[in-house]
């Protein structure tokens, strides 16, 4: 069974996030929420953790997983930021956005799309994420959390609880969040390529 934490939106218990860190480097998948609708999560590197969530989302190995940073500067570590794109993703940082950019050496080879070597990342707002974030020191690996046969995405604590209570170790429920996943857009080409229109103002890109 999960475990399930009640966490306050904007001022987080410490003792709270660092349970849920500590889990989740003990190799456990969460369910926690952002700015655009909640996610699963666990650490960089685990390889039992994606086989979870593509069991879960039932996704194939062509599915960008997202690297969710804590800060633009954490975010360089993982992928390669070309002069012609750096501002671009510098000036939607934080925001509802998903990159999908070549992946630096750091980034496991499970993790990336197998022909084109790119990687999802984002910068997200929420309180609680960023809290989490801190805490970990590093990304989070993620997937946003839409279940197979579902059209849009989960967003409350409660119900992902009770649907996923035997596949997840942890729900994190900070209460409402964004309804609406973040816009994913694709700069691994010669030009933007809008993927997904979600939360994120699309005008800058097109």
């Amino acid at each position: 069974m999960a475990r399930y934490y009640d966490v306050h939106p904007e001022n987080p218990q410490p003792r709270i996030i660092g349970q849920v860190a500590d889990l989740i480097r003990r190799g456990g998948l969460v369910a926690y929420p952002t700015d655009s609708c909640y996610a699963l999560g666990i650490q960089l590197g685990n390889q039992d953790g994606l086989d979870r969530i593509r069991q879960i989302r039932h996704l194939d190995d062509r599915h960008h997983f997202t690297l969710v940073c804590r800060d633009f500067a954490q975010l360089g570590q993982f992928v390669q930021i070309s002069n012609s794109v750096f501002r671009l993703v510098k000036a939607s940082t934080p925001g509802s956005y998903t990159f999908i950019l070549p992946a630096t050496k750091e980034v496991p080879r499970r993790m990336l799309h197998p022909k084109k070597r790119t990687v999802g990342v984002r910068v997200p707002r929420h309180t609680v994420t960023q809290a989490l974030l801190a805490e970990l020191a590093e990304p989070l690996v993620s997937s946003t959390l839409v279940l197979p046969g579902d059209e849009e995405p989960m967003t409350q604590g409660w119900e992902i609880k009770e649907r996923l209570d035997h596949q997840l170790d942890a729900v994190l429920d900070a209460g409402d969040c964004g309804k609406e996943p973040t816009t994913v857009i694709d700069l691994s080409g010669p030009e933007p390529e809008i993927l997904r229109r979600g939360a994120g103002d699309v005008s800058r890109f097109e």
